[in-house]
């Protein structure tokens, strides 16, 4: 039943996140929406639904820790993990609405979290005011997005003289509407579901090869939440579809500080306690990942098949990392050692000069 669960969940990711993509591209282009304000909104809050999910049940159940520590790593991951494995594929290309809006936005709101767990604690009106702030983002993407509708719409007249055709498109595209709309609610249903029968089975394999129940939670339940993330920007890249890989990943990330953990301070009896760890460890590598995204994104405008394998380097070492200190394994000191003094530093030099080689190259094209 294991390989069964395993198996079923494998093929309704892959079926869903092509459903969601396809229905979610195909939506974008008929009512004229770009397909990065899909990528940010409908695909990024649909896939981060298993982390709602799991957030809210354990802030009911008083399991603080598994409700924070499911919003911070799975943000972690979203970057280092899915990021650079679709960059692997294809070679993403980041839009300038990413650059200016939603990663500043990101970046933002990581360092607002820290800033609001600093007393100990997600307390009901944090929660309050990171849902509020949700509604307010997603206000400013409805705005940007009709804006830039009109201005398309306002093109696409001055070019296109005959009626006929224009009315026929509307036609189609209206026609089309009810059929878009159940591939992407299709699609989010079989990721919900492919996501956790594939985590229940690879949970069951884990077991019967004698792994600790610890070693599971920190690594295939802690991903296992976001896989709809992980398929869905894959097959995206894969499809072609950039914009939706990327602004799956940086909406994730985005209704994740926002909504998930709102509206799991919210439920909680009494606030969400973050523990001192999270504080010390946690929230700051979260924090340094969402500021590494800027100095890629800005050099070139995308993300290379390079930077990707950056940043699954990192995403193993941060696995490595927090394995090591569960076990209390006798390699912590060197490991940690080598990453302080060596790996980060060497890390922060490479973006600091990419940056700043790039600043001097627009500024001669200028």
């Amino acid at each position: 039943m294991a390989f069964v669960f395993f198996s079923a969940g494998l093929v309704f990711l892959i079926v869903g996140a092509e459903a969601l993509v396809r229905g979610a591209s195909r939506f974008a282009l008929g009512f004229g929406i770009s397909p990065l304000i899909i990528g940010l909104t409908v695909v990024a809050f649909g896939t981060s639904s298993p982390e709602l999910a799991v957030s809210v049940k354990a802030a009911l159940s008083g399991q603080s820790g598994v409700a924070v520590g499911n919003v911070i790593g799975s943000n972690i991951f979203n970057v280092l993990f899915i990021l650079g494995l679709s960059a692997l594929i294809v070679p993403l290309v980041v839009s300038k609405q990413l650059l200016r809006l939603d990663v500043p936005v990101m970046i933002a709101l990581s360092m607002f979290v820290l800033l609001l767990s600093l007393d100990g604690s997600v307390s009901r009106a944090d929660g309050t005011i990171l849902v509020l702030g949700l509604a307010g983002y997603i206000g400013v993407l409805i705005y940007l997005s009709r804006k830039a509708s009109t201005d398309r719409n306002k093109e696409r007249t001055e070019r296109n003289n005959e009626g006929s055709k224009e009315s026929g498109d509307v036609n189609r595209s209206g026609s089309s509407t009810l059929r878009n709309s159940l591939l992407v609610l299709g699609g989010l249903v079989l990721l919900v579901l492919g996501s956790r029968w594939l985590v229940d089975g690879a949970v069951s394999f884990a077991q019967y090869m004698g792994v600790s129940e610890l070693i599971i939670g920190l690594t295939i339940v802690a991903a296992g939440t976001s896989l709809p993330e992980v398929v869905t920007s894959v097959i995206a890249a894969i499809r072609g579809q950039r914009d939706i890989a990327v602004g799956n990943v940086i909406g994730s990330n985005i209704f994740n500080l926002m909504g998930v953990l709102g509206v799991a301070g919210i439920v909680a009896p009494s606030g969400i306690n973050v523990p001192p760890a999270v504080i010390g460890f946690d929230l700051p590598v979260m924090i340094a990942v969402a500021f590494a995204c800027l100095p890629i994104f800005f050099t070139g405008g995308g993300i290379s098949r390079p930077e990707g394998s950056l940043f699954l380097g990192y995403y193993v070492m941060y696995t490595m990392y927090i394995i090591l200190v569960a076990t209390q394994h006798d390699a912590l000191p060197e490991f940690g050692t080598v990453a302080l003094y060596f790996l980060i530093p060497l890390t922060v030099i490479t973006l600091t000069v990419s940056a700043l080689l790039e600043i001097r190259r627009r500024s001669h094209e200028r």
